[in-house]
């Protein structure tokens, strides 16, 4: 009876499956070698944030389980970056705004490649965007192969049925 009350809920188990899968696709050699992104920690914070907006984007609006999901995945990325913060020597008093101003970025993503998605088949808005954050610190020439991978992405994922990636389950296309 214990075990039953203290497992995890399987919404965040599959929201740790998911996130676990996105670290692993972002950390693909191909997008830092033939893509361009810059292999810093800004960068490499970047495109994995890219893929996390990505699973997220595919999980908005599908449901009551795919939300649980998506707030999984979430959770997992905040942790995995206090986590990442305290790793790199940051001290206790300091990831909290380190945090604050990580989340605010993010969210600031979130909102932009939201956007971005909206406007496709016209990708200039997220050329754009995919300028600005994932090149931020590093020549853009790459940043509309960026863009036709993070579509390409984004149509995999959109058809990968629902139950798939409720079960923690993601293919990602090789860039």
């Amino acid at each position: 009876m214990l075990q039953r009350l203290f497992r995890p809920r399987p919404a965040r188990e599959m929201g740790r499956a998911l996130y676990a899968a996105a670290v692993s696709q972002s950390r693909t050699p191909a997008l830092y070698e033939r893509l361009g992104a810059p292999d810093t920690v800004e960068g490499r914070f970047e495109v994995y944030s890219l893929h996390v907006v990505l699973l997220l984007d595919r999980l908005q609006g599908q449901g009551e389980a795919a939300a649980e999901t998506s707030q999984a995945v979430f959770d997992t990325f905040v942790k995995s970056l206090d986590d990442a913060l305290r790793e790199m020597g940051v001290g206790d008093l300091s990831v909290g705004k380190k945090m604050r101003k990580l989340g605010e970025a993010f969210f600031g993503r979130v909102k932009n490649y939201h956007a971005a998605f909206g406007r496709l088949p016209d990708a200039a808005d997220l050329e754009a965007v995919i300028a600005r954050t994932v090149y931020a610190e590093a020549d853009a020439a790459h940043a509309p192969a960026m863009a036709r991978y993070a579509v390409a992405q984004r149509e995999a994922l959109a058809a990968q049925p629902l139950e798939r990636l409720l079960k923690g389950e993601v293919e990602w296309t090789q860039p």
